[in-house]
């Protein structure tokens, strides 16, 4: 079983919270009531967008594994406006603490159709305009699409999976799933 999940944002990508008593943050568990699936890979608690759940441990491991270089597609609405020689530094890597990426695609895009609000909205800075890029990668470094944004000058403001292979969000709304085929 494949299950495909909008994950909004400020809820963990794990069913239980592990956290200090008193301090219990949201989980998957009120939104998928389909028992023993695992997530496949995972996704900040702040960012939002496409999350894979499976039961399948070979499919569990296909997705996640570095080596099988599935690509993640990500909108970021980031700080600024990026010029071509930054998307050119997103392209070909970007060196970071623990290393420099892998080359990606990355392109300035409109904001996202049939884009829902996020709740608490982002920050708006009327001195500093916001812009979206698509970023499509193939590793999965930790807060990787955040910190390879940041480290160009352009720090994400939101960050919505949109893709991983070939499964897509397809105008699935946040906090619903649905069964891939």
């Amino acid at each position: 079983m494949l299950i495909l999940f909008n994950k909004p944002f400020n809820v963990l990508s794990q069913f239980t919270d592990k956290s200090i008593k008193g301090q219990e943050r949201e989980t998957l568990s009120p939104y998928i009531p389909v028992p023993h699936l695992y997530p496949a890979g995972r996704l900040d608690r702040d960012s939002e967008g496409l999350l894979l759940l499976t039961d399948d441990g070979k499919l569990q491991a296909r997705i996640t594994q570095p080596k099988n270089k599935i690509l993640k597609t990500y909108w970021a609405q980031v700080e600024g406006v990026p010029s071509d020689d930054v998307l050119g530094t997103l392209r070909s890597g970007v060196k970071l603490k623990d290393g420099t990426t892998r080359p990606s695609k990355a392109r300035l895009i409109p904001e996202p159709e049939g884009l829902w609000p996020r709740n608490p909205p982002i920050r708006i800075r009327k001195s500093v305009p916001d812009s979206w890029i698509e970023l499509q990668i193939t590793e999965g470094k930790n807060r990787q699409v955040r910190r390879m944004t940041a480290a160009v000058g352009h720090p994400t403001l939101r960050l919505i999976r949109a893709q991983i292979g070939d499964w897509t969000l397809d105008n699935l709304p946040p906090g619903s799933y649905r069964s891939a085929t």
